[in-house]
C-alpha cells in the first residue's frame, strides 16, 4: 500500500473515531459506557484470534 492511501486511511479512521466520540459525548452517552464497549472488544479480539492453541505446550 503507498504512504498517501495508508495516511489517508489512518486519517479517516482517526476522524471516524473522533465523530463517534463527539456524537456519543454530544448524545449524553456516559464515557464509562465507552470503556465498556471498548473493553468487550479488546476481548473479543483476543479470544478470538488466539485459535485455541496453548503458548505453554
Amino acid at each position: 500500500m503507498p504512504l498517501p492511501h495508508f495516511l489517508m486511511l489512518l486519517t479517516a479512521v482517526i476522524l471516524g473515531a473522533a465523530v463517534t466520540l463527539w456524537a456519543g459525548l454530544a448524545a449524553g452517552v456516559p464515557p464509562v459506557a465507552f470503556l465498556v464497549l471498548a473493553l468487550s472488544a479488546a476481548l473479543c479480539a483476543h479470544l478470538g484470534w488466539r485459535n485455541h492453541h496453548d503458548p505453554k505446550g
